[in-house]
């Protein structure tokens, strides 16, 4: 048998493994992304000075504070926040019917009054199912100790996993280049660094701009006095990861809660002032300084790679399609250029071009 064909059959073979094992892989997958993320910030407390063991805790001594923050402050007025906005809902329809409808009927002749009906029964059917599996995962839990100490278990283990992975990550990156085989280790190692320069673009990099945009989206609103206005932004700001999806998502909902709040255009031109910073500061500043042009993914693209994950794997796929789209990139740029330095793309590369013509 071929040797491609060997690395065919074991490529399968570890594919096969990986589904038969992914009720145990999260701990693995997730620890692994977090040394990964948190590999440069060790590096660069070592070179101040810091034992690999003492930048790898004050790593994690950074994510504890951030995760306690997050817990302490953030996600309980949150969702609060949300729980407020559930209440404003129905007074949002009561307007929709009684105003909008009415004067749109008087326009078009159209009566919407019908569909608003149609879209109050969907949204109370999926809010009341909602509750379900919330209700059948705490059952199912409650009924089994063991369903419950497992997952336990898995969730225990990824700091764990992720602690020693980041103690080791060098040390490993230099045992996988050196069972490589050494005709391929240049061509490996150099697809490897490309494909590292858009992950870390992307993952620290989009982390950052997602970040940054839900503070300046929830700083403005909530200093303009809008309702929510920390919901919003940060809503905005974690869907910001699909282009300008961030944008049309939070401008909307603003514009709807400052209407309802004020009653006034220059409430809602204040709004616009806000999101257009936003933007401004994204084109200008965050996408230069942290992302730069190392992803180069077109928005239809970046779209499509969204939509397809999902559609595919559910929210893991949503989570995993653009760093998989990055690799992919990287891959077929390096088989464009291969394919224009072949003879199937020029056949005068073949040699024939060298000679004098008669």
């Amino acid at each position: 048998m071929r040797r491609e064909w060997w690395l065919l059959a074991v490529a399968a073979g570890l594919v096969w493994l990986l589904v038969q094992l992914e009720s145990m892989l999260m701990p693995f997958i997730a620890g692994m992304i977090i040394a990964y993320l948190g590999d440069p910030l060790a590096n660069r407390l070592q070179r101040l000075g810091l034992s690999r063991p003492m930048a790898v805790s004050g790593v994690f001594l950074v994510l504890i504070l951030v995760l306690s923050v997050s817990l302490l402050i953030l996600i309980p007025l949150m969702v609060q926040q949300a729980r407020q906005f559930g209440e404003v809902v129905p007074t949002i329809f009561e307007w929709f019917e009684t105003v909008l409808a009415p004067q749109l009927q008087a326009w078009t002749g159209y009566d919407l009054r019908g569909e608003l009906d149609n879209v109050q029964e969907t949204l109370a059917e999926h809010w009341q199912e909602a509750a379900g599996p919330a209700a059948d995962i705490l059952s199912h839990i409650g009924r089994s100790g063991r369903a419950f100490l497992t997952w336990i278990t898995y969730l225990s283990l990824v700091p764990v996993v992720a602690f020693y992975l980041l103690l080791d990550w060098e040390r490993l990156l230099h045992s996988i280049r050196s069972l490589l085989p050494r005709q391929w280790e240049p061509d490996v190692t150099r697809l490897a660094n490309r494909c590292d320069e858009v992950l870390s673009a992307f993952l620290r990099g989009q982390l950052l701009v997602m970040l940054c945009l839900g503070a300046i989206y929830a700083l403005g609103l909530t200093v303009m006095g809008v309702r929510f206005g920390l919901l919003i932004g940060l809503m905005a700001g974690l869907a910001s990861i699909v282009p300008f999806l961030g944008f049309i998502v939070g401008i909307s909902v603003a514009l709807v809660v400052a209407f309802f709040q004020f009653g006034s255009w220059l409430a809602l031109l204040g709004v616009v002032v806000v999101f257009s910073t936003g933007q401004a500061v994204e084109s200008t500043v965050l996408q230069p300084k942290l992302l730069g042009d190392k992803i180069g993914l077109h928005p239809v693209a970046v779209i499509f790679a969204v939509l397809a994950g999902g559609n595919l794997f559910g929210f893991t796929g949503v989570l995993l399609a653009l760093p998989a789209a990055a690799v992919i990139m990287v891959l077929l740029r390096e088989a464009k250029e291969r394919y224009k330095n072949s003879t199937l793309y020029d056949a005068a590369r073949n040699g024939d071009s060298d000679e004098e013509p008669p």
